[in-house]
């Protein structure tokens, strides 16, 4: 008997990370923004990481980010990304100030640029949670 893959691209929400999740399958991508020191950041956690107050709330992004740096992904052997290469790995800069790792879909490689205006979309599969992920802001 053959057991299911083991999936690497699979969120596991607990209850603190359930409304940014939540938010996500709505179409909204969330931070989380500290009181403290008034900074926002990505990914949710239930402490600023950069004065490591607990007074944080979560905030709505604007979804608007510029590329920071990407790679073409040509193979990888974990399911289910083989299935998806070439694909792009980036790190996005969010106009709120956090940086993210993601994806960028629906753009060709040659006209990705540093610096370029993407926007965040979301991927959703039957039965799985929707994942923030970038597309060329013209689109």
């Amino acid at each position: 008997m053959t057991s299911p893959a083991v999936r690497f691209d699979r969120p596991e929400p607990d209850a603190f990370t359930r409304p940014y999740w939540d938010a996500a399958a709505r179409g909204q991508l969330l931070l989380r923004r500290c009181r403290a020191c008034g900074r926002a950041h990505h990914y949710p956690r239930e402490f600023c990481p950069h004065c490591w107050s607990e007074d944080a709330d979560w905030e709505r992004a604007s979804g608007d980010a510029t590329l920071y740096t990407w790679s073409v992904v040509h193979r990888n052997d974990l399911p289910p990304f083989g299935a998806r290469v070439p694909y792009v790995a980036a790190v996005v800069d969010l106009a709120e100030g956090p940086r993210m790792m993601t994806e960028i879909v629906d753009c060709e490689e040659s006209r990705l640029a540093i610096g370029m205006a993407l926007r965040v979309a979301f991927r959703q599969e039957e039965g799985e949670e929707a994942v923030p992920v970038f597309r060329p802001g013209d689109c």
